[in-house]
């Protein structure tokens, strides 16, 4: 757990009081500040309370007296409306933080990496941790990935934290400094929460906000919004850019080409680094930004070439991220429960041959009409979830559809298409939010993997 005595025996307000909040408010008063927690949820309350955290209404509180308010990203800030927590906070100038800027401004001396962009950035945070870590570098993962900023280890010079930063948490980032920020991509994507498209970018651009000379930026160029971002820092000329891309040659920077990655930063032209094709745990196009995005960031930190070759290639991949569940009766089951989105679901449709394909669940802006030019590999969709009607309209005259509903019931049904279509891949790659059915993606994913786990109980 970080120490934040940086506050100490001062008021400190946290509103949400879910897993990093809990997180925070106990760190909090671990550290010596005064906490004052609250969340709406009276269960949660009385979880947090049991904890040993102290409540405080912060509807009805003092707000002369909190010197910031660690407010959970999941918390509306500003968009579509301020939470009522939130605008009192506003209107009495406190402060409104997360638990990430709490761990930079207190773990000043060791490395700060962030990951951002709308699809990519579990894989990516993982791998860079896995990279240096397997190269026998200190080093903690964690913020939207896992475990909680204030819940991992302190670090010093030597040592470097990871972490994945949602668009929600950079809202509450006010002087938290990458020394490396990557951002991979940008879509539409909570839309809401940002009040659009232009607020949505303005705020993943700011991941790259305070970075000087001393630090990089690691920029996607595989869509337009990181490209104009790109071309916005280049010009400023304040700090290293490097470009990455998963599909195209780009001069200066790191790239995959017919899958091998190539590193061109340095002089004497591009340099073939490693046959991506060779590593399964990095399927796909998408993966390929992925590990370029990976390997800058982590040559960024100083770490050899050779020491990012070995970890590449032992990399386990990440869970509910195109996690190859199992293999029953010659049929792949793979989990890809993390595809909340439309464009995280077509980069696995791409990625395998003869897909039985699951999806559906409650659907986020945009639409499912994309989908159409991505659907060569799919023989068959089983659509579960308040969505399914909509993404059925979106298949009519594209490839067969059946109204699953349920997630049980669509694994069953694929798994007997599957095979009367002797084998393939059954691929859960949602396109849509588990809020519908689910807690999260990761108890679908747990679900789709207990109920890959009963076909072969089955089958024996």
């Amino acid at each position: 757990m970080i120490d934040v005595r940086t506050l100490s025996e001062q008021p400190v307000a946290v509103c949400g009081l879910g897993r990093s909040g809990l997180s925070a408010a106990l760190a909090l008063k671990e550290s010596g500040a005064q906490v004052w927690a609250w969340d709406d949820e009276p269960d949660t309350r009385d979880r947090a309370a049991a904890a040993g955290v102290p409540l405080v209404d912060l509807t009805a509180c003092d707000w002369t007296r909190p010197v910031a308010l660690v407010l959970s990203p999941g918390i509306p800030l500003s968009h579509p409306k301020p939470h009522p927590v939130a605008e009192l906070a506003n209107k009495a100038g406190v402060e409104i933080i997360c638990d990430i800027e709490l761990l930079a401004r207190t773990q000043t001396d060791a490395t700060l990496v962030g990951v951002t962009g709308t699809n990519g950035k579990s894989t990516t945070t993982a791998l860079i941790g896995h990279l240096l870590g397997a190269a026998g570098k200190q080093v903690e993962i964690g913020g939207n990935l896992g475990v909680p900023a204030l819940d991992l280890e302190p670090l010093g010079k030597a040592g470097s934290y990871v972490l994945e930063v949602s668009s929600y948490q950079l809202d509450l980032l006010s002087s938290a400094v990458f020394d490396v920020a990557v951002m991979l991509n940008i879509s539409p994507d909570h839309l809401d929460r940002h009040g659009g498209m232009a607020g949505y970018v303005a705020t993943k651009k700011t991941i790259f906000r305070g970075q000087s000379a001393l630090q990089t930026a690691i920029i996607g160029l595989d869509d337009d919004h990181c490209q104009a971002i790109y071309d916005e820092l280049t010009a400023r000329g304040d700090r290293d850019v490097i470009p990455v891309s998963g599909h195209r040659v780009i001069p200066g920077g790191v790239y995959v080409s017919q899958g091998i990655l190539y590193d061109a930063t340095e002089d004497g032209g591009a340099r073939a680094i490693i046959d991506l094709s060779a590593i399964k745990t990095l399927p796909g196009a998408h993966n390929a930004q992925n590990a370029a995005a990976a390997y800058a960031a982590a040559k960024a930190t100083g770490l050899a070439v050779s020491d990012i070759v070995d970890g590449l290639r032992s990399f386990p991949g990440l869970a509910h991220r195109q996690e190859l569940v199992d293999v029953v009766d010659g049929i792949s089951y793979v989990n890809d429960s993390k595809a909340t989105n439309v464009e995280a679901a077509v980069r696995a449709l791409v990625c395998y041959g003869d897909i039985y394909w699951i999806a559906g669940g409650r659907a986020k802006e945009g639409g499912y009409d994309a989908i159409a030019g991505h659907l060569g590999n799919v023989r068959q969709a089983f659509l579960i979830g308040e969505a399914a009607n909509d993404i059925a309209r979106a298949l009519d005259g594209h490839v067969p559809w059946t109204l699953s509903g349920t997630l049980s019931t669509a694994v069953a049904q694929a798994h007997r298409a599957a095979l009367d279509g002797n084998g393939g891949v059954v691929l859960l790659s949602p396109a849509c939010a588990s809020f519908d059915q689910f807690k999260n993606f990761e108890s679908r994913g747990d679900f789709f993997r207990d109920a890959v786990a009963a076909l072969r109980e089955v089958g024996t």
